[in-house]
C-alpha cells in the first residue's frame, strides 16, 4: 500500500504542473480550449511513439482493433474522464488563479468514494473519515487563499466570480475524473471476473462431466436500478493489453478526440500562439503522459476497494505541489497559518491511508 501511495504522490507532483502552466497560459491570453484540447492531441501522439518504440507498431494495430470493437465505451470513458474533466479544469483556470482550481478539484477525494460506492465497491468506514480529513485540509487551504485574494482586491465580486467561473467548473471536473477512471478500472475487473468464472465453469464441467453447463450458464438476476443497469453495460474486454497503463491512456485519449473536435466546432477559438502550444506540450508530457500513466498504473495494482480509495486520495497532494510551484515559479505569497494547517491535515490523511490500507 505504501508503494501505491508513493506512486500516487509522484503522479500528483507531475499533475500539479497543469495548474501552474495553465495559469501562465491564461495570463498570456491563450484560449482555454487550446490548453485543453492540444494536451490530448499531443498526448496521443506521444503515447503512439512510446508504445511503438516499446512494442512495435503491431501493438498500435492491436489497440486500434480493441478501440473500434468497443468504440462506444472508449468514447464515453474518454469524453467523461478526459474531455469534460479537463475542459472544466482549463475553463476554470482561464478565470481564476491556479491554486483555486487545484484546491477545488481536490473535492475529487470525496467524489472518488461516492463513485466507488455507486459502482458497488465497499471499504472500511475509517477511510471515509480519512477522506473527510483530507478534504477539510483542502478546504482550509482554499478558504485561506480565497480570503487573501479578496482582501488584496478589496471587493466581494471576485469571490462570487471565483465560485461561478472557477469553483463550479473545477467541481464538475472533480466528478468526471473519478468516473472516467472507474469505468476503465471496471473493464479490467470485468475481464478478470469473467476469466475466473470461465475457469470455475470449466472445472465444474470436468468434475461432473456436464459440459453443457458452459454453454447454458445460470441466468444472473438483472440489475434493478438505472445506475446498476448502466454499470452492467460496461464491457468485459478479455485481453492482457489492458494491464498496461500506457495502453489504457492511449485508448481513453483516442476516445476523447471526437469530443474535442465537436467542442472546437462549437467554440471556434482563435489559433493558438507558439508559446501556448509549447506550454501545452509540457503539460501533455508531464501531466498527461507522466502523471496519468503513473496514476493508472498505481490504480491498476490496487487490489481492494480500500487500496483504490487510498490511491485516489493522493490526488489531494496536487494542491500542495501547486502551492509550492506557484511560490517558486509565479512568486506567489507563502500560505497563511490556516493554509499551513490545511496542508498538515492533508499530509496526515495521506499517512493514515498508507498506514491502514
Amino acid at each position: 500500500m505504501v508503494k501505491l501511495i508513493l506512486l500516487g504522490l509522484l503522479a500528483g507532483a507531475l499533475f500539479s504542473s497543469t495548474f501552474i502552466l495553465n495559469e501562465l497560459m491564461s495570463g498570456a491570453g491563450g484560449h482555454w480550449f487550446w490548453s485543453a484540447s492540444l494536451r490530448y492531441v499531443f498526448m496521443w501522439l506521444m503515447l503512439t511513439v512510446i508504445i511503438s518504440i516499446q512494442h512495435g507498431f503491431g501493438r498500435i494495430k492491436a489497440l486500434t482493433a480493441i478501440f473500434f470493437e468497443h468504440w462506444q465505451f472508449w468514447c464515453i470513458a474518454g469524453t467523461i474522464g478526459f474531455g469534460l474533466f479537463y475542459t472544466g479544469i482549463c475553463y476554470a483556470g482561464d478565470h481564476v488563479a491556479g491554486w483555486v482550481v487545484a484546491a477545488t478539484f481536490m473535492f475529487t477525494v470525496v467524489t472518488s468514494l461516492l463513485v466507488l460506492v455507486a459502482f458497488g465497491q465497499r471499504f472500511a468506514k475509517k477511510f471515509i473519515a480519512y477522506a473527510v480529513l483530507v478534504f477539510i485540509g483542502v478546504a482550509m487551504v482554499n478558504i485561506s487563499e480565497g480570503l487573501r485574494a479578496s482582501e488584496a482586491l478589496e471587493a466581494a465580486a471576485p469571490m462570487s466570480e471565483m465560485l461561478l467561473l472557477g469553483a463550479l467548473p473545477a467541481l464538475i471536473a472533480a466528478f468526471c475524473y473519478p468516473i472516467g477512471n472507474q469505468l476503465v478500472w471496471q473493464v479490467s475487473y470485468n475481464s478478470r471476473k469473467h476469466s475466473r468464472e470461465l475457469q470455475e465453469a470449466c472445472g465444474a464441467a470436468t468434475n461432473t462431466n456436464a459440459a453443457a453447463q458452459i454453454n447454458t450458464p445460470a441466468k444472473k438476476p438483472l440489475p434493478t436500478s438505472p445506475l446498476a443497469r448502466l454499470i452492467a453495460k460496461v464491457p468485459s474486454i478479455d485481453t492482457d493489453l489492458l494491464q498496461n497503463a500506457f495502453n489504457k491512456v492511449w485508448l481513453m485519449t483516442l476516445g476523447s478526440l471526437p469530443f474535442w473536435i465537436i467542442l472546437g466546432l462549437i467554440v471556434r477559438p482563435d489559433a493558438p500562439s507558439p508559446s501556448q502550444m509549447f506550454n501545452t506540450l509540457l503539460v501533455a508530457l508531464l501531466a498527461g503522459v507522466g502523471a496519468t500513466s503513473i496514476f493508472f498504473f498505481a490504480r491498476e495494482r490496487a487490489v481492494t476497494s480500500s487500496e483504490v480509495a487510498g490511491v485516489d486520495s493522493t490526488q489531494a497532494s496536487e494542491v500542495v505541489f501547486a502551492l509550492i510551484g506557484g511560490i517558486i515559479l509565479l512568486n506567489n505569497a507563502l500560505p497563511s497559518a490556516m493554509g499551513i494547517l490545511g496542508i498538515g491535515l492533508i499530509i496526515i490523511g495521506l499517512i493514515l491511508f498508507a498506514k491502514n490500507g
